[in-house]
């Protein structure tokens, strides 16, 4: 069985504590922002459900981008490492 998308960055960023996920991604009309540290997903826009096991993004979920930023993260001084990564980029980080 393949990971998802957002399972597969969760991984990585279980790889990489050092590093924040910050995905911008579209769901139809709307857009979301979600951050994924150590494993957990979260969302800055929409409630977060508390079972891990309901996936955060669905099918037609789009990534538009990813920026990759030091932890600890800090909301008003983020240390970006890279901004604006498409999918295809960050999948040669895995």
């Amino acid at each position: 069985m393949s990971l998802s998308p957002i399972q597969q960055l969760e991984q990585y960023t279980i790889k990489h504590p050092q590093a924040v996920l910050l995905i911008t991604v579209s769901l139809g009309e709307d857009m979301d922002q979600l951050m994924i540290f150590k494993g957990f997903s979260s969302s800055l826009i929409r409630p977060t459900e508390f079972d891990p096991d309901v996936p955060m993004l669905s099918d037609e979920a789009k990534i538009i981008s990813i920026d990759r930023i030091e932890s600890p993260y800090n909301p008003n001084d983020p240390n970006y490492i890279e901004k604006g990564l498409t999918w295809e980029q960050m999948e040669n980080l895995f």
